[in-house]
């Protein structure tokens, strides 16, 4: 064949490959559930007796390239019919279609439990409330897209009802953590913080979670320790399509970047020298701490702007005999600053009337400087055999958070004395959490098991804090030189079951719902603590104690020695302890529909024992075990009224408990220095009892939308509270008490709509928010006075527009958010004055500012752009204690600003690509 023959063909063929290029058209649609209207996320679609195929995202959503023709798609999904979509004709250049599946009763046949429920986009998260049986609310992997929030705690936010306080602690309905309750993926999870009953949201970024469900009245299936919200927080779970996503973002915030930071040598990310571990705390430690990183110097760095990277690989193994194996794998890590320049932080006294001026305990001003970073992963396997009624999971995440901060304070107390007060804090956070799983269903009826170990630790291995006055010889001074070493570990170990059996009884199919639950808890907290001092004639450079800089001057090498600057322990055996924690409980629950209600009544038993174990003796280690043993039934009821297809009632009670913990238990102290007083616990604690009510209207538009008013009232007996006691004349302690009783009572709006009606396509609105009132009331008598509850908003709004054009690939939001002034430090009586009229320390509030954020994004291919800014506005976060006095002509308000400082705005960019 010669050149001229091979040129000719050559031409034809590129030519009919042309033709066929320019001739291609794209199927554009969406694969939805034919009864919910629910998307089906991993559903694959091609034409028949064509290679390649589409692949459905999230949404559902799917995009198809074949040369124009007639052609028969083909929709396949698991647990669901095969569905064919024939005479499909493409004769322009794009055409979109809705596919629409019918479940596989056969494989699906009675409860469906065992196939993979997703919750995972809107439309899922809305049936999920829709049907469910208590009063729930929610948020889904779809919206955390939306919103590109960073972490767990910024994705709660966005709930009807919920705060958040230290960005990372979650209020629900104005209750503060301690009332809440977390399961990671069905099972019980550690605190992370060692002086609170808390989960620290945190923790978990964003690219881990599928959804988020808040359940909101008590049912015979939840643990009765919870009166705000039962939170259920679900890792991502077999995946729908195999693949490769990497991603990495940058982020910088005006107050922190390209200004001057201090950080420290010694704790620089990793201190050099820690002695974190309590094998290596015995008495090794000479008298002059040649043992300890003994670096005190700090230096001016530019921070580098904040980095995260992320990346997830999945992929699913199909078996001949069509058992199905999947692996979903995530990490991420990402390292970040913080400024906070001329914060102040003051606390004040009663108002001096006589004298018309303000009385402040301390006046200070915090410059705090700190260096976060957050490392995570997630591994979970699972196995759907042939047989499409079993599935077998097994969960891994691992998460840990390491903060490096230098804080500086400077002002004076009520002595009066000046201060000059710095602290080094390295804090170590890991958690590990992993639980296997096991669902089975048959005709009518199911089971499914879980046994789960979850393990947190809070290691702070050298706290260093430097503290000067002009206490002595009005010149400043050193007061006092410490540095702490403190760890706690907790392990927790679950095992639960839970049955469900159908019954045909006439025309009533009632279910019975029973289930057990075990849970063994150890915490172990241990602290060592050391002090700077030197003799009356030591060999130090004269005028050392007033040298003005003590981190460059006074504590170096050349000082350190048994005539010089010496170490010594303050052994204090008092403020270490233990817990074990042992629970188990049982429970029966009937479901009942009958005409066009559904009543879930049932009663839960458990038994839970505390062994608090605490030493005797300041100076030896000497364990006496204190027993809390509780035994309780908790009722509950649920019934809905489903006026309409659209419409239906709630309405809900039950019985909750609410027990101290360990740390509240304790007599060990703490010195914080955020609050600049000591912390205790207080043994005398007892567990607090709640009834709850609930009321509530929902609405569900159309698919994917809802709207719902909801009322609820809850009373307590014994509630336990956040409180302080002054010592020595103006020094504060902080403890926990129990009140007398509190009631807590508000309504609550959730909306979520598109905005198609308004001819805005592709746009969407959502609203919620919540009015709040409480009250608790004390002894007669008490210290304390009857206040609204801490941290309890009585308001919060969220309001959010999003765009999401699913053909062009864009997407954008607008997300709003306000909390009303709420009280965030307590109030005390202080005495009385020369009359004998009460003097009382008035509240401190947080005042409502308005954050506001920016977010917009393109997918382009495989790649998926991403632009956001944070907190837009950059308002001051402002605290005062608010006092109203007699002036005698009239009253008059008194605001004192014990709290204020700028965050900043957070600008960030992100970029992923997927494989």
């Amino acid at each position: 064949m010669n050149k001229e023959v091979i040129l000719k063909y050559g031409m034809a063929v590129f030519l009919m490959m042309g033709a066929g290029f320019l001739q291609a058209a794209v199927v554009k649609g969406t694969v939805i559930d034919q009864q919910t209207k629910e998307p089906l996320p991993g559903a694959t679609v091609q034409a028949l007796n064509q290679k390649g195929g589409a692949v459905a995202d999230m949404d559902g959503r799917f995009a198809l390239s074949l040369p124009k023709g007639k052609y028969t798609l083909v929709a396949k999904y698991i647990g669901y019919k095969e569905t064919q979509v024939e005479n499909v004709s493409l004769n322009k250049d794009t055409i979109t279609l809705v596919i629409e599946m019918a479940p596989n009763s056969q494989t699906l046949k009675g409860v469906t439990v065992s196939a993979v429920q997703r919750r995972s986009s809107e439309v899922s998260q809305i049936q999920a409330m829709r049907t469910s049986a208590v009063v729930q609310s929610g948020v889904s992997a779809q919206q955390v897209e939306r919103t590109q929030d960073k972490d767990a705690s910024e994705v709660i936010r966005r709930v009807p009802g919920i705060s958040i306080i230290d960005d990372k602690f979650v209020m629900v309905r104005g209750l503060s953590q301690r009332y809440n309750n977390v399961w990671l993926n069905g099972g019980a999870v550690p605190s992370s913080e060692a002086d609170s009953r808390s989960f620290s949201f945190d923790i978990i970024p964003s690219s881990q979670i599928d959804n988020m469900t808040i359940i909101k009245s008590p049912a015979p299936e939840y643990p009765a320790d919870f009166t705000g919200g039962f939170i259920l927080i679900y890792t991502k779970q077999q995946p729908v399509k195999g693949g490769l996503n990497v991603g990495i973002g940058v982020g910088v915030n005006d107050q922190t970047h390209f200004r001057k930071f201090t950080t420290t040598y010694g704790h620089s990310a990793f201190p050099a020298a820690t002695l974190n571990t309590y094998d290596g705390f015995e008495r090794r430690i000479d008298v002059t701490g040649n043992n300890f990183n003994n670096d005190w110097r700090t230096r001016q760095v530019t921070p580098v702007p904040d980095l995260k990277v992320n990346a997830s690989y999945t992929h699913t193994w199909q078996g001949k005999k069509g058992a199905t194996v999947g692996l979903l794998s995530t990490f991420n890590a990402s390292n970040s600053y913080k400024t906070i320049l001329n914060m102040e932080n003051s606390l004040y006294g009663p108002y001096d009337i006589t004298n018309d001026k303000h009385v402040p305990l301390r006046k200070a001003t915090d410059n705090q400087f700190s260096h976060d970073i957050r490392l995570g992963g997630m591994l979970n396997l699972s196995y759907k055999p042939r047989d499409q009624r079993h599935y077998f999971e097994w969960k891994n995440i691992a998460n840990q958070i390491i903060k490096d901060r230098y804080s500086e304070r400077v002002g004076f107390n009520a002595q009066p004395d000046n201060l000059h007060d710095m602290e080094y804090y390295y804090s170590s956070r890991p958690t590990y959490n992993t639980q296997f799983t096991g669902k089975h269903s048959f005709d009518e009826q199911s089971v499914d098991y879980s046994v789960g170990y979850a393990f947190a630790r809070r290691d702070l291995p050298d706290r260093r804090l430097i503290q000067l006055t002009d206490r002595t010889d009005q010149t400043m001074g050193i007061y006092r030189i410490s540095r702490d070493f403190t760890r706690l570990d907790e392990h927790i170990a679950s095992v639960g079951s839970n049955y469900r059996k159908t019954f045909q009884i006439g025309t009533i199919k009632p279910e019975l719902k029973t289930g057990v639950y075990g849970e063994y808890c150890t915490r172990s907290y241990k602290t060592r603590q050391f002090q700077y001092g030197w003799q009356p004639n030591n060999t130090l450079p004269k005028g050392f104690m007033f040298e003005p800089d003590v981190q460059n001057k006074t504590l170096i090498e050349a000082n350190y020695g048994a005539d010089k600057l010496y170490m010594y322990e303050e052994v204090n055996f008092l403020n270490n302890y233990g817990g074990i924690r042992s629970q188990a409980s049982g429970y029966a629950g009937l479901n009942i529909p009958f005409w066009k209600m559904v009543i879930y009544a049932g009663v839960r038993y458990e038994f839970c024992r505390q062994i608090l174990q605490m030493n005797t003796r300041q100076y030896e280690e000497s364990i006496q075990n204190t027993y809390y043993d509780y035994h309780d039934f908790f009722p509950s009821v649920n019934a809905v009224l489903r006026l309409t297809e659209a419409h239906q009632l709630r309405a809900a009670y039950g019985r909750s408990t609410n027990r101290p913990e360990f740390r509240e238990l304790s007599s060990s102290v703490f010195y914080d220095f955020d609050l600049g007083s000591n912390v205790m616990g207080n043994p005398m604690l007892k567990a607090a009892y709640i009834h709850n009510y609930d009321f509530r209207y929902e609405y569900y538009p159309s698919k994917g939308e809802q709207v719902s008013v909801a009322l609820f009232y809850k009373q307590f007996n014994n509630p336990i509270e956040w409180t302080y006691t002054v010592a020595g004349g103006t020094d504060l302690i902080y403890s926990f008490i129990n009140a007398l009783g509190a009631d807590n009572y508000g309504v609550e709006v959730d909306i979520r709509k598109n905005l198609d009606f308004m001819k805005l396509k592709n746009f969407s609105l959502s609203f919620n928010g919540a009015f709040i009132k409480s009250k608790v009331r004390f002894e007669k008598g008490s210290n304390n006075l009857d206040r609204p509850m801490q941290g309890q908003s009585p308001y919060l709004i969220n309001v959010g527009l999003f765009y999401q054009h699913p053909d062009k690939g864009w997407s954008a939001a607008v997300l709003y958010n306000r909390i009303g002034k709420r009280i965030i430090g307590v109030g005390n009586r202080f005495g009385t004055d020369s009359e004998g009229a009460a003097r009382n320390i008035p509240n401190s509030y947080e005042y409502p500012r308005n954050g506001l954020d920016l977010s917009v994004g393109k997918k382009i291919g495989h790649w998926n752009l991403k632009l956001s800014v944070r907190d837009v506005l950059a308002e001051r976060y402002e605290f005062k204690q608010i006092e109203i006095i007699n002036t005698g002509v009239g009253e008059k308000t008194i605001e004192e600003v014990t709290r204020t400082y700028r965050p900043g705005r957070s600008f960030n960019i992100s970029v992923s690509y997927e494989f």
